[in-house]
């Protein structure tokens, strides 16, 4: 049995303009939930986060949705929450990330935009300052996040990423192979895994 067992996978609330991306959600809660793997979300009903939470539930996959209480309103979340197997409604943001962290044994990132963005990148930081051994993964759908590795690879070589070694993402674009590289990349248990109780 896999040492993964759920995935915080950080996505976009719209689902883009590009139908592949709706496609790759969908294939990944597939993937995963055949895989035995629950999923670990923002809690949104729209975009990729609902296309992704419903195709796990649909597979017989658990899902956790996680969301702070002044964005139930405006994602229309409240009825997606009440069909999922576990919801947490938060305080705030920090929270939200801190049990989304805490909940996760690995990260993907599919599309999406500015949340996403700061959501993947944070814990890569925490990778690169030896916080945490979990998983990072890029869905690179069509190429999708080639802009952003792209310029970390410019950091590297300008000199500012310092620990290299420490952040290495997988980067796939079929899902079904990115869930698979996870299970094969599962932490050994060494390393602290619980950053946010240490801020």
């Amino acid at each position: 049995m896999t040492g993964i067992k759920s995935i915080c996978v950080y996505c976009g609330s719209q689902p883009g303009i590009n139908e592949a991306y709706l496609r790759a959600a969908e294939d990944l809660g597939r993937f995963m939930a055949k895989a035995g793997i629950g999923l670990v979300y923002g809690g949104g009903a729209n975009g990729l986060m609902g296309k992704l939470s419903e195709s796990v539930m649909n597979n017989g996959g658990a899902v956790t949705g996680i969301i702070p209480q002044f964005l139930v309103d405006k994602e229309s979340a409240e009825t997606a929450l009440s069909s999922l197997t576990h919801a947490i409604i938060t305080q705030d943001m920090h929270t939200r990330k801190h049990e989304m962290f805490q909940r996760a044994d690995a990260f993907i990132a599919l599309p999406g935009g500015l949340g996403t963005l700061e959501e993947i990148t944070e814990v890569m930081t925490w990778a690169q300052i030896g916080r945490h051994q979990k998983p990072i993964a890029f869905a690179n759908i069509e190429g999708f996040w080639n802009p952003l590795l792209k310029n970390l690879d410019h950091m590297r070589q300008e000199g500012f990423i310092h620990t290299q070694g420490r952040v290495r993402p997988i980067v796939e674009e079929d899902p079904e192979r990115l869930v698979a590289e996870i299970i094969a990349q599962a932490p050994n248990g060494e390393g602290d895994t619980s950053i946010i109780d240490r801020m």
